[in-house]
């Protein structure tokens, strides 16, 4: 079991960035494959990116590729989402999701656990 908590969002102009935060309470962090999805209204959820157990394997949506970057620290049983040149089109709420596993997988049904999201708002 792990419990995800996020932290970071909040309301910004276009061109900004955010950095979102995901620590992780629970056993063997470094076990986890972390990823980020986002839901803005109406929509369904997307995969944004995902970072294996020890990073050395990232994975992003086409649409934040070169903006946004994942990155874990496991000592501290974090997961970080740096978001730059932020578009209002990035406006959702963010959510921070874990599966235990050693591969980065981009859909929603996979992922066993979530945070309980964290609000971004893009302005322009």
């Amino acid at each position: 079991q792990v419990q995800l908590v996020e932290s970071g969002g909040g309301l910004v102009q276009a061109g900004d960035s955010l950095r979102l935060s995901c620590t992780a309470f629970g056993r063997s962090f470094s076990s986890y494959t972390m990823s980020w999805f986002r839901q803005a209204p109406g929509e369904e959820r997307k995969f944004v990116a995902g970072i294996n157990w020890n990073g050395d394997t990232t994975l992003y949506a086409d649409d934040v590729k070169g903006r946004f970057a994942i990155s874990r620290d496991n000592a501290k049983n974090t997961a970080f989402l740096q978001m730059n040149s932020l578009k209002p089109e990035d406006t959702a709420v963010y959510y921070c999701v874990a599966l235990l596993s050693t591969v980065v997988v981009g859909g929603a049904d996979d992922y066993d656990y979530w945070g309980q999201g964290t609000q971004v708002t893009v302005s322009s």
